[in-house]
């Protein structure tokens, strides 16, 4: 699948002022399925305030290291690109949201927060014949499974989200639960009664 040209545009000025660029999460995920992504998220070693020197027109309103750039698309999928500074988390008293956010060095470290591994893979955007995929999302995806980054109870404390998310893609993509996953959704379920009624509801 061909990358648009407002993604190639924004990864190629990351790159050419030094830092590393990747596509990451759904747009990963729906590229390798063969489908046409709902919206493109980049990750990138360069700090909020570098994205915003090096795009005018962008918005950082968050505490997640995540800047929109506007683009002049008339896609509406396209309209604004995220960019996210490489990161890590920890603590989530709400089940929701972490309470502390470290900018990490690597694609590794940030690939390793994320909640199922078929969204775990990235694209390096300065060779797109580059996969990162340290948890085998790629097997995943041909084996049509849904399995949970690391200890799957772990990612469920998290954000208990999740949990709903898991079934959901379970449904969308006809993919199986893996079994460890399964019965952590089972012996969490009662934990999304804490996540806000319009969250579920999304």
């Amino acid at each position: 699948m061909r990358i648009p040209k407002e993604v190639e545009k924004i990864g190629k000025k990351l790159l050419e002022k030094g830092f590393k660029a990747y596509l990451v999460g759904g747009c990963v995920r729906d590229i390798l399925l063969k489908k046409t992504p709902n919206d493109w998220d980049i990750a990138t070693d360069a700090k909020p305030d570098q994205i915003q020197k090096m795009f005018s027109d962008s918005v950082y309103e968050n505490d997640f290291g995540t800047v929109g750039i506007k683009t002049e698309s008339e896609d509406s999928t396209l309209k604004i690109i995220e960019a996210t500074t490489f990161r890590t988390e920890s603590g989530y008293k709400d089940k929701r949201r972490p309470d502390k956010i470290v900018f990490a060095k690597n694609i590794e470290d940030d690939l390793s927060r994320r909640d199922f591994t078929i969204n775990a893979i990235a694209m390096d955007l300065s060779d797109k014949n580059e996969i990162v995929d340290p948890y085998s999302g790629r097997d995943d995806l041909e084996k049509k499974i849904i399995r949970a980054v690391g200890d799957p109870s772990e990612r469920f404390g998290e954000d208990a989200l999740r949990l709903i998310r898991a079934v959901r893609f379970s449904a969308q993509l006809g993919f199986l639960i893996e079994e460890k996953t399964n019965k952590a959704i089972l012996k969490l379920a009662s934990s999304i009664k804490e996540i806000a009624a319009e969250r579920v509801r999304d």
